[in-house]
């Protein structure tokens, strides 16, 4: 576990270039030293950001100290999905970052292979992530629907599934930077989609069938197995 403190401070415009040119250099230096007062200053900016490892290697969970999306979470696994987001669109232009998400309370950055140096991207990463909460823009442009609530029209193994999934599996896998949405439920089968640190995770097929896939069943008779659906890779079934 590491953590970062970032500190920015903006003087005003009363220390501009041709007051620091007039004046000593003893003096400038004094003024560097001690506080300006409030009331002639910007507002000073900090921040204090925590960093969690999390069971997949190219994953690693950031946690800004303030609210990301509160009571949900959103999936950026390219480029291309990062229009509705800003932040997310400035954390893929630092080389080396594959994928992205938001969750409560966290953001989740996935690089591209296990050859990158987190200490190489964690600077970049702790900037792009400061500077946007600075910047008082909206994290999400447009309110998009993750799916996995439950409605009037589910069935009661479908509502089971899902409450089942919100209560008790869901938080598990977000304390890990991640999530498991529910897709569907079809002939035994329930169809999931990972995401965060968990779409390239080695031990996702393990989480499926030893954790997510065991509980369902001892929960639900009616689920005979788990299924594992992806956008960008091939489907999986426990």
């Amino acid at each position: 576990m590491s953590f970062l403190f970032v500190f920015k401070c903006r003087f005003c415009h009363m220390m501009n270039t041709y007051t620091i040119k007039k004046q000593p250099l003893h003096q400038f230096v004094q003024r560097l030293l001690f506080p300006l007062p409030a009331t002639l200053c910007n507002t000073v900016r900090y921040m204090f950001i925590q960093t969690q490892d999390t069971p997949n290697p190219n994953s690693l969970k950031f946690i800004p100290g303030k609210p990301v999306l509160e009571t949900r979470t959103m999936d950026f696994p390219t480029p291309a999905a990062a229009f509705r987001s800003p932040l997310a669109r400035q954390l893929f232009r630092i080389e080396g970052v594959k994928g992205v998400f938001f969750g409560p309370d966290f953001i989740t950055v996935t690089k591209e292979s296990e050859e990158l140096d987190w200490n190489l991207l964690k600077p970049d990463i702790y900037a792009t992530i400061m500077d946007f909460f600075a910047s008082g823009l909206p994290l999400v442009t447009e309110e998009t629907s993750s799916g996995e609530a439950g409605s009037e029209e589910d069935d009661e193994v479908v509502a089971m599934i899902k409450e089942l999934l919100d209560t008790r599996i869901r938080p598990t896998v977000q304390e890990d930077g991640g999530d498991v949405i529910y897709k569907g439920f079809e002939d035994g089968i329930v169809q999931l989609k990972l995401q965060g640190s968990c779409t390239s995770c080695p031990s996702s097929i393990i989480t499926l069938k030893n954790g997510i896939q065991n509980m369902l069943q001892f929960y639900i008779p009616e689920v005979e197995g788990v299924e594992q659906v992806c956008q960008y890779c091939m489907t999986v079934q426990i």
